[in-house]
């Protein structure tokens, strides 16, 4: 059983995704990348930030082939984390992913593929 549905941590999931995305900016925005890793990596820019989220997004892959649990939920909060770092650089917050995830609420997977493929394909010109 997950820590959420037995009433583990403290505060709801977007107290917690608030909470980290504060602390995420204020290293964004203030913090020596000498000392913090985040820092470091805005220091280093979108590309660097991206690569990260793609080796994040590869470990998980990885974790969830091998079928451990306990690697599954550690990769993918690293690679959330990395995610949120990815949102913050580009002045986004997790209350936007959760705006859209509720946005998508009920409605097909097939419907909003397609519906995404017409959005696309009208910023794309086609």
């Amino acid at each position: 059983m997950s820590a959420v549905k037995q009433g583990g941590g403290s505060g709801s999931a977007q107290d917690v995704l608030a909470r980290l995305a504060d602390v995420l900016e204020a290293r964004r925005d203030g913090a020596d990348p000498e000392s913090s890793y985040v820092a470091r990596l805005f220091q280093r820019g979108t590309d660097a930030i991206l690569k990260k989220v793609g080796e994040e997004a590869t470990e998980t892959v990885m974790a969830a082939k091998d079928g451990v649990p306990a690697r599954i939920v550690a990769e993918t909060a690293d690679l959330w984390f990395h995610t949120m770092i990815m949102l913050a650089h580009f002045d986004l917050r997790p209350a936007d992913v959760l705006a859209e995830l509720e946005r998508r609420e009920g409605q097909s997977g097939l419907e909003e593929k397609a519906l995404r493929g017409t959005r696309e394909g009208d910023v794309a010109g086609d």
